[in-house]
């Protein structure tokens, strides 16, 4: 059995799961204003463990959700999956973020758009297909009327995350579907991916793996100019 940790941490949801052979077995997540991790984190991780009677010796791996997101979840989920794998001599997975956003839409007949908020009208973002392959790369999107013109002829595009929420009231194509229930990316997402890349043995390396920080480039980009 391969049995396995996720981390998601990349937003104000502080989430984690197990997993068994692809299957999710447990989850435990909260999402609060002002960010907890710091605090439930390990609490979670120990809590979702007991539950099931299996303790951090049993772990094949644990995964974390990369980025893009917040600089400070990023940074606490990342440290505390580099720590738990080096003591434990396991592999260290890493998965992005939007696609564990995109794979809670349920639908099969349409794009997907995952974006997270990165305050203002700005947003990350990304474009997947009904089957969560991802179809453009990830970036930093100032939304205004004119976001998103080459997806007007799709027939359903659904847009997801806490950054989805500030653009309805501007893209307002007939194709376009908001779904207000899907916040934040979460753990019990991972599971599918972070078993598959398990099987593939596409591990990070521990000591030299950063967080994706998008803003932080994109910033770093224009400073450069």
């Amino acid at each position: 059995m391969i049995t396995l940790l996720n981390i998601e941490t990349a937003t104000k949801n502080c989430s984690v799961s197990l997993s068994v052979d692809g299957q999710l077995v447990k989850l435990q997540e909260i999402a609060e204003e002002n960010f907890s991790h710091a605090e439930k984190l390990h609490v979670f991780i120990e809590a979702v463990l007991a539950s099931v009677g299996k303790t951090l010796k049993d772990l094949d791996g644990i995964a974390i959700s990369q980025g893009p997101g917040s600089y400070t979840g990023l940074r606490i989920g990342v440290s505390s999956v580099k720590g738990l794998c080096y003591g434990l001599s396991i592999p260290m997975i890493a998965v992005d973020t939007l696609e564990v956003l995109a794979r809670a839409v349920p639908y099969t007949d349409g794009l997907i758009v995952p974006m997270i908020d990165a305050r203002r009208m700005e947003v990350f973002a990304s474009v997947f297909d009904q089957t969560y392959q991802q179809l453009q790369p990830i970036e930093a999107v100032v939304i205004d009327e004119n976001s998103f013109q080459e997806l007007r002829q799709v027939d359903k595009v659904y847009f997801v995350g806490d950054g989805a929420a500030k653009c309805e009231e501007i893209l307002k194509q007939d194709n376009f579907t908001f779904l207000s229930k899907i916040v934040y990316p979460s753990a019990k997402e991972m599971v599918t991916i972070s078993y598959q890349k398990y099987i593939n043995k596409e591990f990070v390396d521990v000591a030299y793996f950063e967080p994706f920080y998008l803003k932080d480039f994109v910033m770093a980009t224009k400073k450069n100019k």
